[in-house]
C-alpha cells in the first residue's frame, strides 16, 4: 500500500476508536466489560447469588435505551455489584444526601449537635427535596468544606456543581455507593459520623414522602426498610437523568442499591429503568420474599423537574446579568 494510503488509514482507524470510546454506552450495551461477558457481580460467600444477580441485571437492562449505571452492596452475603460505576452524570437532587452528611460532620467536628437552623434545612431538603433548603445549606457549608468532605470520604470523580448550582454537581455510582456507606459505617469509610448522626439521617431518608419513594425500592419485601433519595432533571444534552440511591435495613441485613441514569427520553421511563434493576437485586437478594413495593404506575410519575438546576437559558454568576438562552452556563 502507498504511503500516503496508509496514513490516511492510520486516520481513519484513529478517529473510528476515538468517537467510539467518547460515545454515550447505550444501557443495552451496558458497559465495556458486560459486552466482553465478564461478571458485574461478585460475592465471596455466594457466588450462584452473583452470577444470578449479573444476569438478572442484564436482563433488565436489554432493551432499555440511555446510559446506566449500577452499584450495589451486601453486607451479609458480600455481594458487590458495578456496572460502569465510574461514569459521570449530573448528581441534580442526589447532591443533598452530601449536604446533609457534611453538615453532620461539621457538627461533629466543632463538638456540638445539629443547630436548629441546621435542622430546619436538612430535614425538608432530604423529606420533600425542598430546594430553597439545600441552596441556603450549601452557601452555609461552602465550596471548601464541601470538597474537603468528599477527600475524606474518598470519592473520587465527584465534582461540586459551578457558581451554586448544586444540581449540577457531577458524580458517579461509585462515589455515592461510599456516600451511603458513611451512613451504614462501611468499612472504607468507618468513623466518618458517629452512630447518632448516622441514625439521624437515615431516619431523614426513611421519611422521604410518597410521591418520591420511586425508585430503588421497587421489589423491595416486607419487614425491610428503605432510606432512600432521588434526583431526576432534564437537559438538552442527554435528555432526563433518572436516579435513586438508597441504604435497606432489616431481617439482620443491611444493603445498598444506586442506579444513576441519563438518556432517557421521559422521567416515567427513567423511572422504570431505575425499578427494572433494583427489582432484580431485592429479587435474588430475598429469594421471593412478598413484595412491599412494586413498580411505580406511570400516572403517579410526574414530569415535573425537580428543580435543582435553573433552565439553561437562566445561568448567571454572582453579580452577573442573565445570559441569553442557548449560551453555555458553564464556560
Amino acid at each position: 500500500m502507498a504511503p500516503h494510503l496508509r496514513a490516511r488509514c492510520r486516520s481513519m482507524i484513529a478517529a473510528a476508536l476515538t468517537t467510539a470510546l467518547l460515545s454515550p454506552i447505550p444501557a443495552a450495551a451496558a458497559d465495556a466489560s458486560d459486552q466482553q461477558g465478564a461478571a458485574l457481580c461478585t460475592a465471596d460467600r455466594d457466588h450462584p447469588l452473583a452470577a444470578r444477580v449479573s444476569q438478572d441485571i442484564r436482563a433488565a437492562l436489554s432493551s432499555r435505551a440511555g446510559s446506566v449505571s449500577v452499584a450495589v452492596h451486601d453486607t451479609r452475603t458480600g455481594l458487590l455489584c458495578e456496572l460502569a460505576s465510574h461514569r459521570q452524570y449530573d448528581a441534580a437532587s442526589l447532591a443533598k444526601v452530601l449536604m446533609m452528611e457534611g453538615a453532620l460532620r461539621r457538627a461533629q467536628e466543632w463538638g456540638r449537635g445539629l443547630t436548629a437552623w441546621e435542622h430546619r434545612r436538612i430535614r425538608p431538603m432530604i423529606t420533600r427535596s425542598d430546594n430553597p433548603a439545600a441552596g441556603q445549606l450549601w452557601s452555609n457549608l461552602g465550596r471548601p468544606y464541601l470538597s474537603r468532605f468528599l477527600r475524606r470520604v474518598g470519592t473520587t470523580a465527584t465534582v461540586l456543581g459551578p457558581y451554586g448550582y448544586w444540581g449540577l454537581t457531577r458524580t458517579t455510582a461509585a462515589d455515592q455507593q461510599r456516600l451511603l456507606g458513611v451512613l451504614t459505617d462501611a468499612p472504607d469509610v468507618r468513623g466518618l459520623l458517629r452512630p447518632n448522626a448516622r441514625a439521624y439521617g437515615l431516619r431523614q431518608m426513611a421519611d422521604v414522602r410518597s410521591d418520591q419513594r420511586w425508585g430503588v425500592p421497587a421489589g423491595m419485601p416486607r419487614g425491610i426498610r428503605a432510606h432512600l433519595k432521588n434526583g431526576w432533571l432534564p437537559r438538552t444534552a442527554h435528555g432526563w437523568r433518572v436516579h435513586s440511591a438508597g441504604v435497606f435495613t432489616g431481617g439482620g441485613r443491611t444493603y445498598r442499591i444506586v442506579v444513576l441514569s441519563h438518556g432517557n427520553p421521559s422521567m416515567a421511563y427513567g423511572v422504570r429503568t431505575v425499578e427494572r434493576v433494583a427489582h432484580a437485586v431485592h429479587r435474588a437478594l430475598h429469594k421471593g420474599r412478598a413484595i412491599a413495593q412494586g413498580f411505580t404506575p406511570e400516572s403517579e410519575i410526574s414530569e415535573v423537574p425537580d428543580g435543582s438546576a435553573p433552565p439553561e437559558g437562566d445561568f448567571t454568576r454572582p453579580g452577573e446579568e442573565p445570559r441569553p438562552k442557548g449560551e453555555n452556563p458553564t464556560t
